[in-house]
């Protein structure tokens, strides 16, 4: 059962632009000792996204009241809010759309997560690459076929996250992450501006790499830079921060960032 509208419910009408048009946006949250983590981050996705999107108001402190309740009973947790533009409009246009579908879930916390943390984890390059819209760019938009198909090719392998490329070759992020690897005391992320996903744990990183020793670069660079890379990690606000023992042929041992950053981001 979904919380739709304030309702508990099972069905989306046809009409709504998420199922006509994935018009809308969304995040994912851990929910820890029923809170949901870095609650206030997941709330200022959905309103840029909104604000970029042109979605009409939403009633925010509703929102927030309710993904703090379906979060409450729940001792661990992932919490999915969609915000929809709603029903209404003819076609592509939006005109007649004033009232925005709230839409929360909640789903059991994948288990394989502790093991990652520990054990590490392989990626492999993905074939599907995501093409450049720079208006849609680091918005976590309905709009996921890529990362669909990036996840069906991904499950014909052995490696448990994809490195995905722009349609420019340059990397991007994963299909479910974000990217960082480090080189001596200078740590890199791609720069999501024509692609990809601005994760809210990559922006916590981003914030604590700022106020650090470590030198951060967001760059543009294809697969091949990760060769020399001392240390490679995915983000995301699940994980929160998984350590990378391999990337295509390339194989990395060191820790030290990821033992950096993974108590700040718990």
């Amino acid at each position: 059962m979904f919380l739709i509208n304030g309702q508990w419910q099972d069905a989306l009408p046809a009409n709504d632009r998420a199922i006509q048009f994935g018009d809308g946006c969304f995040t994912t949250a851990s929910v820890i000792d029923g809170a949901v983590r870095f609650q206030a981050d997941h709330l200022r996705r959905l309103q840029q996204a909104c604000e970029v999107l042109m979605i009409a108001p939403v009633d925010w402190d509703r929102l927030n009241d309710e993904m703090s309740m379906l979060a409450a009973s729940e001792t661990s947790a992932v919490l999915k809010v969609i915000i929809s533009r709603g029903t209404g409009g003819r076609g592509y246009s939006a005109s007649n759309c004033t009232q925005p579908t709230r839409m929360l879930s909640l789903s059991p916390y994948p288990a394989f997560y502790s093991a990652w943390r520990e054990q590490g984890i392989r990626l492999a390059l993905s074939p599907v690459r995501i093409g450049i819209n720079p208006s849609l760019a680091g918005l976590k938009h309905l709009n996921r076929l890529e990362q669909v198909l990036i996840r069906t090719h991904l499950e014909q392998t052995t490696a448990q996250e994809a490195l995905v490329l722009d349609s420019q070759g340059s990397l991007v992020e994963c299909c479910a992450a974000n990217l960082f690897w480090r080189k001596g005391d200078d740590v890199y992320t791609p720069r999501i501006h024509g692609a990809g996903v601005n994760g809210t744990m990559r922006q916590r990183i981003i914030a604590c790499l700022n106020g650090s020793p470590w030198r951060l670069h967001e760059v543009s660079e294809g697969p091949e830079t990760l060769a020399d890379a001392d240390e490679v990690i995915v983000c995301n606000a699940l994980m929160p921060v998984v350590p990378v023992n391999q990337a295509q042929d390339w194989h990395y041992t060191s820790r030290e960032l990821y033992c950096f950053l993974a108590p700040l981001c718990e």
